[in-house]
């Protein structure tokens, strides 16, 4: 894949992802992107968000939980 920012190729990997669902921010590791060799911009399938949305929407286990601060400037 060609990134749409910088024209470099894109590798597959697996990340980190800030997901909102329902008004609530959840960490996913371990999520399969596309990722720019050269800016680092991340592509996520669309049939990878949707699979986050069924996971999150349902029981799910929790391996930690964070306190985050929410500022405004």
């Amino acid at each position: 894949m060609i990134c749409e920012f910088c024209g470099s190729e894109t590798k597959k990997k697996r990340v980190k992802r800030q997901h909102w669902l329902n008004q609530k921010l959840y960490i996913v590791e371990n999520v399969e992107a596309e990722v720019c060799t050269e800016c680092g911009e991340r592509y996520f399938h669309a049939t990878t968000l949707d699979r986050i949305d069924r996971y999150l929407s349902s029981e799910h286990d929790v391996e930690k939980r964070m306190d985050v601060e929410i500022v405004s400037l």
